[in-house]
């Protein structure tokens, strides 16, 4: 009987989208709407995300344009943005909101690959959780008769070929980043 993966992929493939999400938010001098997804506006009595309560879209490489639904959250979705301290300037006008990045310093880059290496270490620790757990899972197998020796060392084998895929997706992925800020 040869392992079912299909927990181990899922786990891994769940540490690869969480790092993405995680650095679509991380500022890289560019604007990008994800930036203001973890925004929550107090609008109707309630914390809302940003993306309930207004468009965003991209008016040049360093400027968002937030046009509320509703004229009266504009004021409610500048402090948001102010509040979530991104190092981004807004301006009202009649049509909405404009976001302006500045261009990144040296300092701040570095900061920011510092960020992005520490998101990294979080989805490779996620990515041994999930190795951890399938190991145990091969070790129950053959201890309950379910595989043989052999059985369990080609698994582990195979789970071995999944993380280094991963980790190496991972690596990709934080390269990229990296690449994106200019570091």
């Amino acid at each position: 009987m040869t392992y079912d993966f299909s927990q181990l992929d899922t786990g891994l493939q769940a540490a690869k989208e969480w790092l993405m999400r995680e650095y679509a938010g991380v500022r890289t001098g560019r604007a990008t709407p994800a930036i203001l997804d973890s925004i929550g506006v107090s609008a109707y009595g309630s914390i809302m995300p940003i993306k309930q309560v207004a468009n965003i879209s991209v008016e040049d490489a360093r400027t968002l344009r937030v046009i509320p639904f509703d004229m009266s959250v504009a004021k409610d979705i500048e402090r948001a943005i102010a509040a979530a301290n991104l190092g981004v300037g807004t301006n009202a006008d009649s049509a909405g909101l404009r976001v302006t990045f500045p261009e990144l310093t040296g300092e701040r880059r570095t900061e920011l690959v510092k960020i992005a290496k520490q998101k990294l270490e979080e989805a490779r620790t996620a990515v041994r959780v999930a190795r951890d757990e399938c190991w145990k899972a091969i070790q129950e197998g053959e201890r309950e008769g379910d595989m043989s020796e052999d059985e369990k060392f080609s698994s582990k084998d195979a789970m071995q070929k999944k993380v280094d895929e991963a980790n190496s997706g991972l690596e990709q992925l934080f390269n990229s980043k990296e690449k994106e800020m200019g570091a």
